[in-house]
Parts: structure tokens; sequence; C-alpha cells
């Protein structure tokens, strides 16, 4: 075995077959990612009873913040994505993720520091709520109860929303986006009630329930995506912001989840420069060259190409002050498929559902979740053990 490498298990080839086996399914996934995954539904209920029962009302104490910074890193580092795309272009103050330790050097009292992370430990949000502290601003935390980020909240006399960690960082976004939006919602800068928080949650357990393992691959969309994208260099691009979101975080989850490399981002972004990689030696010089009289099994081993993943939004109402018109968004989406089907690049496609942003958001998160879950199982991979990163850890911290 090569140096770095134990604890690394699986296989190089995805088994179809191993999906619609419950059994195997447990076995491979003892931490159970996918158990954790299905409780995104119950994430989002327990978390809005838990920010309901902390003090965010002394938040809008001192009026409208001047700007909004969100910070944490890797998933907690997304609920700021989250709040941006979801408070939309007519938010009236820049909200901004942060990813690094500490804060932007303007932030001071006129500002609101939201500090996030599911082990209430990352040295990005305890250095960020140490720093709010310092400098006067106000600070909410969101994070594991009993934890270092709860003592400085109370240190500085912060709201703080203990949400208990059940799963690792990655299958809890949702038990740590909603107390953003909430304290957010409080600073006057969404519009989430009490039904979009309903219906987001009855979404994500309707879709949860699709993708059971019990749920066999012809039926289930996340075992159906998995498979797609099998042996492939997934591209995931999101038509519009709020699907670029979701884009994102399927990328984070195919990386931590099942390890594969995959390009991710908005589809807008893409057609200056990143739509060529359909033309290139993955995408369409590839499947130029494949034998379309040969056994389909037979291929799968004559080279890696490219999945294309379009998540599409089609939004909620065209006359909405977006970024940029409804109708442009399609057209690129169209536009891109087309491309796609031209060069042989397989596509698929995941179309947003639901009335509000925040359930459109769900829409287009739940199944890409399981379906990174499905695509570490088939390849025998443990989703919760990823040794490179506890390696990680160990190596940065000696």
């Amino acid at each position: 075995m090569m140096e770095g490498t134990a604890g690394v298990s699986g296989r190089r080839h995805a088994d179809e077959a191993l999906l619609d086996d419950p059994a195997a399914l447990a076995e491979l996934d003892p931490g159970g990612m996918l158990r954790f995954t299905a409780s995104a539904g119950a994430q989002v209920r327990e978390s809005a009873a838990l920010a309901a029962e902390a003090n965010l009302a002394v938040l809008a104490d001192d009026g409208r913040p001047r700007a909004v910074v969100i910070a944490g890193i890797g998933t907690a580092g997304r609920t700021g994505d989250v709040l941006a795309t979801v408070a939309g272009p007519r938010c009236p103050v820049p909200v901004i993720a942060h990813r690094s330790a500490g804060v932007p050097g303007w932030v001071g009292a006129a500002d609101v520091v939201i500090a996030v992370s599911a082990s209430g430990r990352s040295p990005e949000a305890l250095g960020a709520a140490e720093a709010a502290h310092r400098r006067g601003a106000r600070l909410v935390a969101v994070g594991a109860p009993d934890s270092q980020l709860q003592s400085v909240a109370e240190r500085a006399r912060a709201p703080f929303i203990p949400v208990p960690r059940r799963a690792p960082a990655r299958a809890s976004l949702w038990a740590l986006t909603v107390p953003v939006l909430l304290a957010a919602r409080t600073l006057g800068l969404v519009k989430v009630n009490e039904a979009d928080l309903a219906e987001t949650a009855a979404r994500l357990d309707a879709d949860a329930d699709r993708c059971r393992p019990t749920a066999e691959s012809f039926v289930n969309p996340a075992k159906s995506l998995a498979l797609a994208l099998a042996g492939s260099i997934p591209i995931v691009w999101g038509s519009s912001p709020l699907a670029t979101v979701a884009a994102r975080r399927f990328g984070d989850t195919l990386s931590a989840n099942a390890r594969y490399p995959v390009v991710s981002g908005a589809l807008g972004e893409a057609g200056r420069g990143r739509v060529g990689l359909l033309d290139g030696v993955f995408g369409g010089l590839a499947e130029g060259e494949r034998d379309i009289f040969a056994d389909p099994g037979a291929t799968e081993t004559e080279g890696t190409r490219l999945r294309l993943v379009l998540l599409r939004d089609g939004g909620l109402n065209a006359e909405d002050d977006a970024d940029e018109p409804l109708a442009v968004e399609e057209r690129r989406a169209d536009a891109v498929q087309t491309l796609a089907e031209r060069r042989g690049v397989r596509c698929d496609v995941v179309t947003a559902e639901g009335g509000s942003a925040l359930e459109r958001l769900a829409s287009l998160v739940a199944v890409p979740d399981f379906a990174a879950v499905y695509l570490a199982l088939a390849h025998g991979l443990d989703p919760m053990a990823v040794p490179a990163i506890t390696e990680m850890k160990e190596l940065a911290n000696q």
C-alpha cells in the first residue's frame, strides 16, 4: 500500500447492481450518511424551533445594519451564499459570505456578523465572532451547543442558536442555513415566513422518500443520477443565482462524499469560457471517437468523459427585479443543452419546483445530495469516512 492510503478503500468502477441492494447499502454506510441526508426536512423544523427560542429580537434594536457578514468555512460558508440568493437583488444591504479567519477590515459597529460552525470550533467562525465582539459589531452565532463558539457568544452577550451536531457538517446544510435566514429576517433583509419553512421541509421530506434506499434505480431519481455520473467528470452548472448555489453545493458533496473531481458554477459565467470544455478532450473530441455500434458496457473503459448536469431554476416571477431577465436565463440553458447534444455529451437536467425561493432551492439540492451519497456507495466508498480530510487536519495542525 502506498504511504498515505491507510483507510482508503473502494473500487475504481461503480457497481450498478449494488444500489438496488438495500442490505449492501446499509453495510457500506455504517455512519448513516443516507439517514442524515434524509433528515433535511427535520433539520428545517428543528432549527426553526431553536431559532425561535433564541433572543434574536435584540438584533433589531439598532435598526438596519450597513452590511451583514456570514463567517464560516465549507458548508457553514454556503449558508452565506444561500442567504444572499434568497434575499435577492432587492436586499437593502450587502450580504457577504466570508470564508477566512477574522472579518473584513471595514467591519465595525454598524454591521452584523453571523458566525456559523457545525462543530462550534472552526477557526474561521471563532475568529470572526471574536473580531466582531472587539469591533462592536452585532453578533449572532450558530453552532453546536456547549462549544467554544457558544462561549464567545456568551462573552459578547450575543444571541446563540444551538444546533445539535448529529451529522457531519456537509449533511447539516439545512440545520445551519435556517437560523441564518431567520436572523436575517429579524433584520428585515429577507421575507421567509412560517409557511415557506413548512413547505420547504415538506419538499425535502417528499424528495427523501423518492430517493430512499429501498426505491429501485428506475424510479429513484438520485440513484439514476448517480449511475449517469459514474465514471465521468461531472460539470454542474446553475441557470440562475439560486440554481448556482445548488450547483456549487452539488460540487461540494460530489467531491467530499464520492471523491469525484467536479467543475461547478454559474451557467452565465461558463458561457464566457468554460463552455469550451464541451469541445475538449473529455467532451466532443472523446465523443466523436465513440463507436456507436460497440457494446455499451465495453465503452466504459475507453476513457473518461464529461457528464453535464444542468440545474434549471425558471424563476418565480418574470416581472421580478432580477439580476437579468428570466428569458435570458432560459435561452442560455436551452443553448447549452443544444451544444451538449451536438457534441454527444450527455446532459441531465434538474428543474426547480416550489412557490418560494427557499423551496425552489430545496428542490434543486435534495436529489443531488442523495446522488452524491449513492455514487460513493456504488464505488464501495464510505461517504462518512474520508481519510484525506482527517490526514489533512493532522498534517496542517502539526
